[in-house]
C-alpha cells in the first residue's frame, strides 16, 4: 500500500495535541473505524496497547508500543496483528505566532489480499478522516478557536 503523509497547522498547542494523540484509550470515542482499545502495559515513554479496527463485517486487532517523547513526537511500533508492517508517526511543533504544526506519517501493509483489496479502494480518504478527527477532537476537548485567531487551517497535503 502507498504511504499517507499529512502535515496541519492547528490552533492548539504543541503539549496540546502531543497529549490528545498520546490518550490511546480514547480512541474508539471519536476515531472512525477504531472499535476498542485496551492498553496492556504503560510505562513512563511508553504505552503497549491492542486496538480493534472494524469496518462493516471486518474486525481486526493488532498489539503496537507507542514511544513518546513529549511534546515533540510519538513514533508507533507494531509488534503482532494482521499487518505485514506499520510505520507510523507523528510529530508535533509550536508556532511562533501561535498554535501548532501536526506532521502525521503511516505505511502500512495488511497480510490478507481482501484487506488490502477493501483498503485499497479507500486507503488516502479514510486516512484524511482518521487526521481530521483527531482536529475534531481537539475542537470537542480544548474549545474551538477564539475570535480573531487564525482558523484550523491544512497547510499541506501529500500522498507518498
Amino acid at each position: 500500500m502507498p504511504a499517507h503523509h499529512e502535515r496541519r497547522v492547528l490552533p492548539y498547542t504543541q503539549t496540546q495535541m502531543f497529549d490528545l494523540v498520546a490518550a490511546i484509550e480514547c480512541y474508539p470515542e471519536f476515531l472512525p473505524w477504531c472499535v476498542a482499545t485496551r492498553i496492556v502495559a504503560r510505562e513512563e515513554k511508553a504505552v503497549l496497547a491492542d486496538l480493534v479496527i472494524g469496518f462493516k463485517m471486518v474486525r481486526e486487532s493488532f498489539t503496537s508500543r507507542a514511544r513518546f517523547d513529549r511534546p515533540a513526537r510519538i513514533d508507533i511500533e507494531y509488534l503482532s496483528g494482521p499487518l505485514k508492517h506499520l510505520r507510523n508517526q507523528w510529530q508535533f511543533r509550536p508556532l511562533v505566532a501561535g498554535g501548532s504544526e501536526i506532521d502525521f506519517f503511516i505505511d502500512f501493509e495488511f497480510r490478507s489480499r481482501l484487506m488490502r483489496g477493501l483498503m485499497g479502494a479507500m486507503f488516502h480518504e479514510a486516512l484524511r478522516r482518521m487526521v481530521g478527527a483527531f482536529e475534531t477532537r481537539a475542537h470537542v476537548v480544548y474549545g474551538p478557536v477564539a475570535a480573531g485567531s487564525a482558523p484550523l487551517a491544512e497547510l499541506s497535503q501529500k500522498q507518498v
